[in-house]
């Protein structure tokens, strides 16, 4: 059975913290480095529910993706949310790990397990690591299709591999254009457009995208754009994860209990589609907006077997 200080050490060799953006918060935020670990959760955010599904779960140790404290505190009260989960999590013997920014760069990192979920082939990081002679780390990842698709149906396949979340995929450009290329993305993607435009692909698949990045892309370029919700994009990197950490429990004989997070934590729960869609540049009747009730509350799509619902 491992100390956590061992099973630290072989996160670390995954995503060492100094490849991390020197604005980012990542490494441990709780543990003891003595206490024995016997079982691990993946999950995206360090919140309360997750962390309710550790204590349920039994886990010695948590391991998210995203920062409890990105930009510092000066407490840990019970009475704050992120407190409680501190308190939480140290009244049961609970490790809290983060691997932000150096698990989005590493190789295999979060841009391949998206690109994975979609049965994309990696061809070159988006934004290549100059630190990488062997060029394979880097942020977001250039894709090939195995056969072309349209715009359209590239977006179907996302809605049903990522997990369902109340925004499913949102479209920008023609539905009916075709991709081969596409670059990916997880998590915000949107400060990355004049890479890819740079890298001459047909499709942008990332998450959290604005208004105006997003038409000044399409505007410049027919490049067509895909919109998922951030933490969709980032789940399947906790089956990578996990499956890694697997992976070294096997060869060391640590015999760890690894668990994936099925707790939905993408913050819109719900999605009220507009009576009707209209195309770029069409004009809506006027008395649209009172004559046609809005749309009723949509189901979140399907997704693949073992996804988080």
């Amino acid at each position: 059975m491992p100390r956590l200080s061992e099973v630290i050490a072989a996160l670390e060799n995954l995503w060492p913290a100094e490849r991390a953006e020197s604005w980012d918060a990542v490494g441990t935020v709780v543990g003891d480095p003595d206490q024995d670990v016997r079982r691990v959760l993946f999950a995206v955010d360090p919140v309360r529910d997750v962390v309710a599904e550790a204590v349920q779960l039994g886990a010695d140790l948590l391991v998210t993706h995203h920062p409890l404290y990105l930009r510092g505190t000066t407490t840990v009260s019970a009475g704050t949310f992120k407190g409680r989960v501190v308190h939480t999590l140290i009244k049961n013997d609970i490790a809290l790990h983060v691997a932000h920014t150096n698990a989005d760069t590493a190789d295999p990192g979060v841009s391949d397990a998206l690109a994975g979920a979609l049965d994309l082939r990696v061809v070159r990081p988006l934004v290549p690591d100059a630190t990488d002679p062997a060029g394979r780390r880097g942020l977001g990842r250039v894709c090939e299709l195995d056969h072309p698709l349209t715009v359209r149906e590239l977006a179907a396949r996302a809605a049903e591999r990522l997990p369902a979340t109340a925004q499913g995929i949102r479209v920008a450009g023609d539905p009916e254009a075709v991709v081969r290329t596409v670059a990916v993305s997880g998590g915000s993607g949107d400060s990355l457009f004049d890479q890819v435009r740079a890298a001459g692909v047909d499709a942008f698949l990332t998450a959290d995208l604005r208004h105006h990045p997003a038409s000044e892309a399409v505007a410049q370029t027919p490049l067509a754009l895909l919109d998922a919700a951030h933490w969709a994009t980032e789940w399947p990197w906790c089956e990578l994860a996990a499956a890694q950490l697997d992976e070294i429990s096997d060869r060391h004989g640590w015999d760890l209990r690894v668990h994936v997070s099925k707790t939905v934590t993408d913050p819109w729960t719900a999605h009220a589609a507009s009576a009707t869609a209209l195309p770029r540049g069409a004009t809506a009747p006027p008395s649209s907006a009172t004559s046609s009730p809005p749309g009723a509350t949509r189901a979140p799509s399907s997704h693949a077997p073992g996804a988080p619902n």
